[in-house]
Parts: C-alpha cells; sequence; structure tokens
C-alpha cells in the first residue's frame, strides 16, 4: 500500500491569506455585575412580594388600599415580574 506524501508546512484553513495574517484573541470583559443592580433586582422583588402580603393582610382597613382593588395584585406582580427579568442581566 503506498504511503501518504507528509509535508513539513503547516496546513492553513481557506479563510486566510497568503501572507498568513491569524486573527489574534479578543479578551472579553467578564466583570461581574455590579452591586447596585444587584440591590435593585432582589428589592423589587421583595418589594413586589411585601405588597401583596401587606394588601393581603391590611388591605380592607387601609382606604387607599381597598381603593386601589384588583390593582394592587398588577402592582405587586410587576415589581416581582421586573426583578424576575431583571436576572437575565445578572452575570
Amino acid at each position: 500500500m503506498p504511503k501518504a506524501k507528509v509535508t513539513n508546512e503547516p496546513v492553513r484553513p481557506a479563510s486566510t491569506t497568503a501572507t498568513g495574517a491569524t486573527r489574534t484573541p479578543v479578551k472579553v470583559n467578564t466583570g461581574g455585575t455590579p452591586i447596585w443592580y444587584k440591590v435593585i433586582m432582589f428589592g423589587l422583588m421583595l418589594l413586589g412580594l411585601a405588597w401583596l402580603i401587606f394588601y393581603y393582610l391590611a388591605g380592607d382597613q387601609i382606604s387607599w388600599l381597598a381603593q386601589l382593588g384588583p390593582w394592587n395584585y398588577a402592582i405587586g406582580f410587576a415589581g416581582m415580574i421586573l426583578g424576575l427579568l431583571m436576572t437575565m442581566g445578572w452575570r
């Protein structure tokens, strides 16, 4: 069986030019999320939960809270959902 011809030249990918230009890797900033982002994120989630608990316990005793009616659920869940959406930006 014939042997393959072996060369000492490195194999170049088709995307490189004849001058041998190569790409240099770029360092990506992998810094963590700032502390203020985490505080706002967790604060919104806890504030939404606290709003719902407060409405459940004292909603009928406070007049302005009772006037909001079902909008209290929208306010509470909106805070929690905003906090959860912010978790997508957390690194």
